[in-house]
């Protein structure tokens, strides 16, 4: 049976979980893992309809918060510090809103806790494109993102989550029709009834449009403790473009 949040656990220490962003998994954080084993027990998680994580019926940003939460009480984890990219920093602040006693800390990597406008048409045809097209090849895959997608980043990026099935043609291991189905929710913002008063970081690519100067009222409305960190010449992949700088900011953070 496949488990509802798979997770991957290394060294000793203070509980620290990592979350991924849309169409990633656990092991994309890995170099940021690496850098705190050292001193923190690191917990790095698919997401639901993610990497080895089960497929499910809701993207709903509240759903897989209360997914997040009940792995930790399977794991017996009462508090944890968490680092979130893109839609794992959504679902990290969403339980922080909706579960504050769980979080010790929270880093949220290049996202902010307001609602999006659609932006990845372009991917999610890509997608589509390689799933019905039964690819024999990594290359036959990336040959057909092509025609969709310019970045080779996000092709190869993409690829990481490509699996070859026992027939020997190549599918998706995330599920990408749902992430399709349910994308609005992914999107939405979060609530602001309650606000998290814990140690927050923004962490945000100087390059990206993802943390927008009108958007620190949101944060500041929900995380009125939040610090707002840049890193100039980045995007939206920061923890990808510059991992020692960014493994030093999150670990400096945590550290404190």
């Amino acid at each position: 049976m496949t488990a509802e949040v798979f997770d991957s656990v290394a060294g000793e220490g203070p509980d620290v979980v990592l979350l991924h962003g849309l169409f990633g998994m656990g092991s994309n954080l890995g170099a940021l893992s690496r850098s705190l084993q050292d001193r923190y027990r690191v917990h790095s998680l698919d997401l639901p309809n993610h990497g080895r994580s089960a497929w499910t019926d809701s993207m709903a940003l509240p759903d897989l918060a209360a997914a997040v939460q009940r792995w930790m009480q399977h794991r017996h984890l009462e508090t944890a510090h968490f680092v979130g990219h893109s839609l794992g920093g959504k679902v990290a602040m969403q339980l922080a809103l909706e579960a504050p006693y769980c979080i010790d800390a929270l880093v949220v990597a290049d996202i902010a806790p307001v609602a999006y406008p659609p932006s990845h048409d372009a991917v999610f045809a890509a997608l589509e494109a390689v799933a019905g097209a039964s690819c024999r090849s990594r290359n036959e895959a990336a040959e057909l993102m092509g025609r969709y997608l310019q970045e080779q980043s996000v092709i190869q990026f993409l690829l990481l989550s490509l699996q070859r099935g026992d027939s020997g043609h190549y599918h998706w291991r995330f599920n990408y029709s749902a992430l399709r189905d349910h994308y609005q929710q992914l999107r939405a913002g979060l609530p602001a009834e309650t606000p998290f008063n814990g140690r927050v970081l923004f962490v945000k690519g100087g390059d990206s449009d993802y943390i927008q100067p009108q958007y620190r009222e949101a944060i500041e409305q929900r995380f009125p403790e939040a610090l707002i960190q840049e890193m100039e010449g980045c995007g939206h992949w920061l923890h990808v473009e510059k991992p020692r700088l960014f493994n030093q900011i999150v670990g400096d953070f945590l550290d404190g």
